[in-house]
């Protein structure tokens, strides 16, 4: 082979190693969200009777509390949503499922392996649910819980349809300082920059400036309340959910897009 042979062949194969390369980056930050074309906005729907027929379902969609589950002990306490749920029959549902821990000395959880595996199949289970498109997990996780919560993340990403999404919501303080969701195997972490307690005024000063959430997963989306005004310069490519305090009315619609333009 002659010299030009071989650098052009050195050049092909380093050509290809490079795409190679990329293709596997691109594939772990996939976004599904986008792929199933959830709309750019996404009303939460938590535990009350909510009216949602009023939607316009090519710009609005609903991420719905289906379920919280309690973990106690060895224990998973399910407490299905109560509440009745109207949406317009096109619309995509996100399945919210909330978890939480009991906190009492003598029934705090194990986290062992079995709860593990029940909060998944729970949470599988609530893809069943009409219209539902996605799952979304909702987990104050503290620190000695992360192990648990990493693991909870990959079981249910190994065994939801490929094309499901998988999102997390997300406390704005882990989108600014805390690495722990880098590698999460989610679709979206949704940063809530609401009721943000003593974080508040450092993470509504860093928006007001300017700057973003840390960490591609928390940039994806965002989570506002209704009631909350934010000062900040949105990325307007992004997913937003927005929280509301009541049931949602067809006339907060108004104000809402007044907030998403802004």
């Amino acid at each position: 082979m002659t010299t030009v042979g071989r650098t052009i062949l050195l050049a092909l194969t380093l050509a290809f190693a490079a795409n190679s390369f990329f293709a596997c980056r691109s594939s772990r930050i996939r976004n599904r969200s986008n792929e199933v074309n959830l709309p750019r906005v996404m009303l939460w729907a938590w535990e009350r009777p909510e009216d949602l027929r009023f939607l316009n379902s090519r710009r609005y969609g609903v991420a719905a509390l289906a379920q919280t589950l309690v973990l106690k002990d060895d224990d998973v306490i399910q407490k299905p949503r109560h509440h009745p749920l109207l949406v317009p029959p096109d619309v995509k549902v996100v399945a919210v499922t909330r978890i939480e821990s009991q906190r009492s000395k003598d029934q705090r959880p194990t986290l062992s392996a079995s709860q593990t595996s029940r909060v998944a199949q729970l949470i599988r289970k609530s893809l069943e649910l009409p219209n539902v498109y996605g799952v979304q997990v909702d987990f104050d996780a503290t620190t000695s819980e992360r192990e648990f919560y990493r693991a909870l993340l990959g079981d249910l990403r190994a065994t939801l349809p490929d094309e499901t999404p998988l999102s997390i919501t997300a406390l704005a303080s882990f989108c600014v300082g805390d690495r722990w969701l880098k590698d999460l195997p989610v679709d979206e972490a949704i940063p809530m920059a609401f009721r943000m307690g003593t974080d508040s005024t450092k993470i509504r000063g860093m928006l007001a400036d300017g700057n973003d959430f840390r960490g591609e997963l928390c940039q994806r989306s965002y989570g506002i309340a209704l009631d909350e005004p934010l000062k900040a310069r949105f990325d307007p490519t992004r997913r937003v959910y927005v929280f509301n305090s009541r049931s949602w009315k067809e006339s907060d619609l108004e104000e809402l897009e007044e907030r998403v333009r802004q």
